[in-house]
């Protein structure tokens, strides 16, 4: 079963290559791990990954149209733990308080795209966002987005690189708030989507 704290993926049809997704979540020191896409680190970013990167829409809605609607999500870890000292710093967290923890990968026609990662406060889930304590299988994406009072903070983008291999991805994270309490969501954009370039169009 792929894991999105261990995520293996096909780069060839007799080679695979274990990707340590949880390592991006670690990185310290946070200001020089994660970067707003209008600083320097924007003018190094791969063309064919700004689009998917730098949309400011629903991910959710890209990938649906992309596959032609062969999209699921495969939930593998949602539960309370403690997020990474990255996390709390920009959800503003003390370093004993907990979240829910949601992890995730996007399928596409059966096919890893991205595997997602969201912290989620215990002070969020009050009133109408007691529901995404559990939200089973359904996208997170398309539920914030649905909210009538979300608002969406900056993008920040970081590089996943290895010391034992040259494959490196490329993720990006943002904060959003629903009622003013506040969902950190990073997504870790896997080679499958390079094949295509999502539609922006709403």
């Amino acid at each position: 079963m792929l894991q999105c704290s261990t995520l293996s993926i096909s780069l060839t049809s007799n080679r695979f290559s274990k990707v340590p997704i949880k390592f991006l979540h670690q990185q310290r020191p946070y200001p020089k791990r994660w970067q707003h896409f209008h600083r320097p680190i924007a003018t190094r970013v791969p063309r064919q990954w700004q689009a998917w990167l730098y949309d400011r829409g629903s991910l959710t809605q890209r990938l649906m149209q992309a596959s032609d609607g062969h999209f699921q999500v495969q939930v593998t870890r949602n539960s309370w733990g403690t997020p990474s000292p990255s996390e709390r710093k920009a959800t503003g967290l003390k370093p004993r308080q907990k979240a829910i923890i949601r992890e995730v990968q996007l399928l596409c026609h059966n096919q890893p795209w991205v595997c997602a990662r969201s912290i989620i406060p215990a002070h969020t889930l009050k009133g109408r966002q007691r529901r995404f304590k559990d939200i089973g299988n359904k996208p997170l994406g398309a539920l914030l987005f649905a909210h009538p009072n979300m608002q969406r903070g900056g993008i920040q983008v970081a590089n996943l690189t290895r010391s034992d291999s040259p494959q490196t991805h490329w993720a990006r994270r943002s904060l959003f708030h629903l009622d003013k309490r506040p969902i950190l969501v990073t997504e870790v954009f896997l080679p499958p989507m390079l094949d295509f370039t999502p539609s922006l169009k709403a």
